[in-house]
């Protein structure tokens, strides 16, 4: 039986918006909250929390009998839903200058962090199903209940970071299900942006012991507590799970010794989505195309992949975009996903700040 969510409603009242256009009358967007035991992250080899909450902005102009696209929105690594609710006021105000600038939609932040901070948005035997989680839970619960626009392009993903990289990924496996694809400074071009995260001594230089004692079933050991270090081994369960027999257990990059295995560095590079656009994936997007996003100043570069990616798709007959603007890796994120809503929806834009 499907369980059935529990739903919080909250407010926010927004004023008068001076917006450029001229005067708006007042508008209310409200912040709704759903949450549920998912049935696919059940028994999840990292014991993971399986009921969450999913945040679902509403803009005034929704009613009971509206129906309008919905955007999914995937936050970057240790980031959630919950953050997006703690900060409400911002992001109604954001869905609201949204529907009045650009067109009304709602806007879903999902949560798909795990034990090392977050999943990649992947379905992976060494931490759950997370892909499955968002495309087929918690779309289906959301549309179960909001009603959605049967006009294309009805229902976009975006993301930032590793949540960009998530929205070209499911984008791409799936395509009919998702008609735009929105990625702000997605994780891409692995050998640029992730080779020298684990090259690094805290990574590279970690015995092969204590890395299998991390991922031992009991997970009795506490988190390490260097960044690169948790990262990298949440990267490893997405990315090189050991398989089906082995629950929870991934392939390092490095073996005993403590040289560097590159077939396991292959099994990174099959998940990036430039390898993946290269080898002919389209990215996603139907009718609504793919927009990315490479800010100027990312200290990652993930502005090279994501041009790259571009220029990739730019070559075919598939509706594309790519845009670098200036600033850091996570700068200007409302503008950035309502510079790239507007393209999907072939709206003009006017900058919402």
């Amino acid at each position: 039986m499907k369980p059935k969510p529990v739903i919080h409603r909250l407010g926010c009242a927004l004023g008068m918006l001076c917006l450029a256009g001229g005067n708006f009358a007042q508008a209310e967007a409200r912040l709704e909250v759903i949450e549920f035991p998912s049935q696919v992250l059940r028994n999840n080899p990292l014991r993971d929390p399986v009921t969450r909450r999913v945040a679902i902005f509403v803009p005034d102009q929704f009613t009971n009998h509206a129906a309008l696209p919905v955007v999914y929105y995937l936050p970057g690594y240790g980031s959630a839903s919950d953050q997006f609710i703690k900060d409400a006021t911002a992001w109604t105000r954001f869905t609201q200058k949204l529907a009045e600038q650009v067109t009304p939609v709602l806007f879903v932040v999902v949560d798909g962090r795990n034990r090392w901070g977050g999943s990649q948005y992947l379905n992976s035997p060494a931490q759950g199903n997370y892909a499955d989680y968002v495309c087929d839970e918690i779309v289906s619960v959301v549309e179960a209940r909001y009603f959605i626009t049967t006009n294309p392009p009805q229902r976009i993903i975006a993301g930032h970071s590793s949540g960009g990289f998530g929205a070209l990924r499911l984008g791409m496996l799936r395509p009919k299900l998702f008609a735009g694809v929105v990625a702000l400074s997605p994780d891409s071009d692995f050998p640029l942006s992730h080779l020298p995260l684990v090259q690094v001594p805290a990574v590279s230089r970690v015995p092969l012991v204590a890395i299998k004692a991390c991922m031992a079933a009991e997970m009795t050991r506490p988190l390490p507590t260097d960044g690169d270090l948790t990262y990298a081994l949440g990267l490893s369960a997405a990315y090189a799970a050991t398989g089906h027999r082995h629950p929870g257990e991934f392939e390092w990059l490095y073996d005993a010794k403590g040289q560097f295995r590159a077939k396991v560095w292959e099994r990174w590079l099959d998940n990036d989505p430039l390898t993946m656009v290269r080898r002919g994936g389209g990215g996603g997007g139907g009718g609504g195309g793919v927009f990315v996003v490479g800010a100027a100043q990312d200290s990652f570069q993930a502005n090279v992949g994501a041009r790259k990616i571009y220029e990739v798709l730019h070559e075919r007959p598939a509706r594309c975009a790519f845009y670098e603007p200036p600033g850091g890796h996570g700068d200007h994120l409302p503008e950035r996903l309502a510079r790239g809503l507007a393209w999907v929806f072939h709206r003009p834009l006017l900058e919402i700040k």
